[in-house]
């Protein structure tokens, strides 16, 4: 399926956003265990795709050994922009890249990682082909994706109150790309059209999102995100009134004050 191009546009306000409000609430717990698993490989030279506002980043730069290099890539410069601001904590490369099109040598990496990231891949067979490319033989590609909106109980409970606000055509960003390539059979042929031969293993993990407010979680999805695009479209006040009411199915399904909610995510593991 080809993604409209907004889906992958985060630009504007949506980096401060993204990494105020949805980087602490949803990717900081899985951006841990994927630096985890990171540096149980032991890699010298990792490659990081998608890298976004450098949540997983600032998690490799911590777990891996100093002498480990770290290259992190996006297609968005200003994510990378973001990132850099934030920092961290050792020097690592910082570039702008497609990752349909990595501007690097054969076998230059011992780790591939993609922190949610996958998803917003136009084909994603391709860039699995990519990322084989640049692995070094013996090398591991490692990523998650989301799992199905109905596991994630923020994002659902946001997009269920859109359906209703928008009854004729009701925003699907979440549904579509975020939460669309969940199913692990589809993951699975995809890394063996992009050459990966041994079959990956998944772990399905659940975790728990946090936000100190129904509005923080509001703010985040419907205003941290490509979501934005739809909304804004539909008229001069409608990410606002989106916000207003999605805030109000939060506070209604979690409560009020600091809210918690399931979410869950697949996490795979494939040795090139």
């Amino acid at each position: 399926m080809q993604l409209p191009d907004s889906d992958k546009a985060f630009t504007g306000a949506i980096p401060e956003l993204y990494e105020q409000y949805l980087v602490p609430m949803i990717f900081a717990p899985y951006a841990a265990d994927l630096a985890r698993r990171a540096a149980a490989l032991r890699p010298a030279r990792v490659l990081e795709l998608a890298a976004g506002t450098g949540a997983l980043t600032r998690e490799l730069a911590r777990s891996l050994p100093p002498q480990a290099a770290i290259v992190a890539t996006d297609l968005n410069p200003p994510m990378l922009e973001r990132a850099q601001v934030v920092g961290t904590s050792r020097p690592i490369a910082w570039q702008v890249a497609d990752a349909m099109r990595l501007p690097f040598d054969d076998g230059s990496f011992d780790l591939v990682a993609c922190q949610f990231g996958v998803m917003f891949f136009p084909d994603k067979a391709a860039a699995f082909a990519e990322a084989r490319r640049v692995l070094a033989p013996g090398g591991t590609l490692l990523f998650n994706v989301w799992d199905r909106i109905e596991d994630n109980h923020f994002t659902h409970t946001v997009c269920q109150a859109l359906a209703q606000l928008f009854p004729d055509a009701p925003p699907d960003f979440m549904m579509r790309t975020p939460h669309g390539y969940y199913r692990q059979a589809e993951i699975a042929a995809h890394l063996r059209q992009g050459g990966f031969l041994a079959a990956p293993a998944v772990e399905t993990l659940p975790s728990t999102s946090v936000a100190a407010s129904p509005r923080i979680a509001a703010m985040a999805l419907c205003q941290g995100t490509p979501l934005r695009a739809d909304l804004e479209a539909r008229g001069t006040d409608a990410l606002q009134h989106a916000t207003d009411c999605c805030e109000q199915a939060l506070a209604q399904a979690f409560g009020t004050g600091s809210i918690k909610g399931r979410m869950q995510a697949h996490v795979v593991t494939v040795p090139a």
